[in-house]
């Protein structure tokens, strides 16, 4: 993915992370509605062009989105679609890619949120390695002909029990939507993936005004040699904060912000 398809798809990324660290939400089940857009978008070339035709008005992109979602997917989702087909992109394939890996993210961010984006990491590659090395096995999954129902079953009776939940779910994913890559490159991107988001913590920083980039890369050096990982930030602005930063970080929480010392000050002077 190249040029303005790659900011789009660190953009995106971003919004996501924002959005899944934010709120209570189902992280796998917004995965599994982002895989079901790319597979709209995989089995519509026409859409697929109307949505990252550069001359088309964002809006207007937005708009058709909504048309063709609303009611078929939560309104949350329906909202990031939106938000992301308003974004430019290089190639007419970029968008589906994008949103395949987006919703491959979301999963692994819920098996961070359940600790189990380690054993994730590796239950994947023992699978790959599991069906490489059967060769009755691998030809079964990567057969054209066998349906996708079958093919998710068997990979559920190979993992029931032995395996987290998000690795099932992207396992079967795998195999029944390659999307014209091999089992082994796809199975290799997952593991990529997971080994990346596994090396990087996310904190959501509320500012009363928006960070300079020189703030930004300060207090995720700072926030990185506390906690041994790289912190990628999200930033909120929030005016009602007055002054200082609240940094959510996982379960940490460190509040700087002047409104917090001052209900601080008057809880103390009430007594």
């Amino acid at each position: 993915m190249q040029g303005a398809s790659r900011e789009s798809l660190v953009a995106a990324s971003d919004r996501l992370d924002a959005l899944l660290s934010g709120q209570s939400i189902d992280a796998a089940a917004l995965g599994e509605e982002l895989f079901t857009v790319v597979d709209l978008l995989d089995h519509q070339p026409a859409l697929r062009a109307s949505l990252t035709d550069p001359s088309r008005d964002g809006d207007d992109k937005a708009t058709l989105v909504r048309a063709l979602l609303n009611g078929k997917l939560s309104p949350l989702v329906v909202e990031f679609v939106e938000g992301t087909v308003r974004s430019r992109w290089a190639a007419t394939r970029d968008l589906a890619d994008t949103f395949d890996r987006l919703g491959a993210e979301a999963i692994l961010t819920s098996a961070g949120q359940h600790d189990r984006l380690d054993s994730l990491e590796d239950e994947l590659f023992r699978f790959s390695r599991l069906v490489t090395g059967e060769p009755a096995l691998r030809s079964a999954l990567t057969d054209r002909a066998l349906p996708g129902d079958r093919k998710a079953d068997v990979v559920g009776e190979l993992l029931a029990g032995k395996t987290g939940p998000e690795t099932i779910q992207l396992a079967k994913r795998t195999v029944t939507h390659p999307r014209g890559r091999s089992f082994e490159a796809a199975l290799a991107s997952l593991v990529d993936l997971a080994a990346t988001r596994r090396q990087r913590r996310v904190a959501t920083v509320t500012a009363a005004v928006p960070l300079t980039e020189a703030q930004r890369e300060q207090l995720s050096g700072s926030l990185a040699s506390q906690f041994g990982q790289q912190v990628h930030l999200n930033v909120v602005v929030d005016p009602d904060v007055i002054g200082g930063l609240r940094i959510l970080l996982g379960d940490e929480v460190i509040d700087g912000t002047l409104a917090t010392r001052l209900d601080e000050a008057r809880r103390r002077i009430a007594g």
